[in-house]
Formats: structure tokens, sequence, C-alpha cells
């Protein structure tokens, strides 16, 4: 199944990286395709982006090229065009992006996977 991984980022220290690469570990180990957002922006922006941002301060992710809305286009790109699922880490509801993202996927009639 292809998986979008969903969760809280912004105000948790290093966007909350560490559980989106846990996360989506466990869920390839389960033979998923996952999307995880944390990969793609490391992966584009370099480990500055997060590492060490103890406070989750979006104005520090953007002085390394990071672009909330750049990212959120491809994000849920990712989730109308790709994705049958959407897993959820813990703290999702209090994340205005999780929700959206959660929302689009019941639009679409995704699964749902609360981690």
């Amino acid at each position: 199944m292809k998986v979008y991984l969903a969760g809280p980022m912004r105000g948790i220290p290093e966007f909350n990286f560490p559980a989106f690469f846990a996360a989506a570990a466990k869920l390839r180990a389960e033979g998923h395709s996952v999307f995880n957002p944390a990969e793609r922006d490391a992966a584009s922006h370099g480990d500055k982006v997060w590492k060490g941002n103890m406070t989750g301060d979006l104005k520090e992710a953007n002085k390394q090229g990071f672009n909330l809305r750049e990212a959120l286009r491809d994000d849920t790109h990712y989730i109308c065009m790709e994705a049958d699922a959407i897993a959820l880490l813990p703290g999702w509801e209090k994340s205005s992006g999780a929700t959206a993202e959660r929302a689009l996927g019941v639009a679409l009639g995704h699964k749902l996977i609360v981690l």
C-alpha cells in the first residue's frame, strides 16, 4: 500500500523528524511504500533544515531554503495522485498541516492508519 505519513512538525524539537523516520521504517518493514515528508525535506535541504532546531522554528528552516507552500504542494499532490492511506503520528490532531492532510485523505476515501 502507498502510505503518506502525516504528523506534527512545527513547534516540536527537530520538527519531529526522528519520529517520522522511525514510523517510516516501521511501515516499510510491514511492506508499505511510504512518502515521508521529513525525508523529502532532509533530501531537498540537508540535515541543517532540522538537526539542532530544538524549537521547530519554521523561520530557521526557511534559512535553509525550505518553503512551506512548496512542501504542502508536494504533499497534497502525493495524497491526491498516489496514496492509498494516510498514517497519522501521535499528536496529529494538534497540527494544522496533519489535520488538513487527514481531511484530504478522508475526502478521497483513503484508509487511515493511526500510529
